[in-house]
């Protein structure tokens, strides 16, 4: 098992512990199969970014809360789920207790989609492109952006990003945590 999915099991063991959570109750709260939760607990299965931003979302908890101890210490962003052919997550920062936040960069290559479901109410995402041009998801319509532009929404709604262009389109996507 890897650094990352030992982290990942360990975790969502964890969270669902601290909360008293059957797997029953955590597939239902997180929209995972119990098949699916099980597999990741016991190291067999390696979650997709989507299904890890299920997870985290379900728990009411941040997305590096899962990645953090195998991305510190690296001197560098450490990809997460490096096998995912579409799109790929580099925490910047993990989540800070103080500051209620966590800042990431995200590549989607070309021709991909990715829907994100509604965080909890008060999360704010800041999107910045630093590369490429992209197309995000807010309030029901796509609103195109390209390097050097940047946006603000409140993500507890469905959100989603996409690459339509033959290029790369590279992100910062800092989240903010009420």
């Amino acid at each position: 098992m890897t650094a990352l999915a030992k982290q990942i099991s360990e975790t969502l063991k964890t969270l669902r512990k601290e909360r008293g959570w059957s797997l029953d109750k955590t597939a239902l709260e997180t929209g995972v199969s119990k098949a699916m939760l099980g597999q990741i607990e016991r190291g067999e299965s390696s979650p997709t970014i989507a299904t890890l931003w299920k997870i985290a979302s379900g728990f009411n908890a941040s997305f590096s809360q899962f990645i953090a101890e195998s991305t510190q210490g690296t001197g560098k962003p450490k990809k997460v789920h490096p096998s995912d052919k579409n799109i790929r997550v580099s925490p910047i920062f993990p989540y800070d207790e103080r500051l209620k936040c966590e800042i990431f960069v995200i590549e989607l290559l070309p021709s991909c989609e990715h829907q994100s479901l509604p965080h909890k109410q008060g999360v704010i995402e800041h999107v910045i492109v630093t590369e490429g041009k992209l197309e995000v998801l807010v309030n029901g319509n796509w609103k195109p952006l390209k390097k050097g532009q940047g946006l603000r929404f409140d993500a507890h709604q469905e959100h989603g990003y996409r690459n339509l262009s033959p290029k790369r389109a590279t992100f910062i996507n800092f989240i903010h945590y009420p």
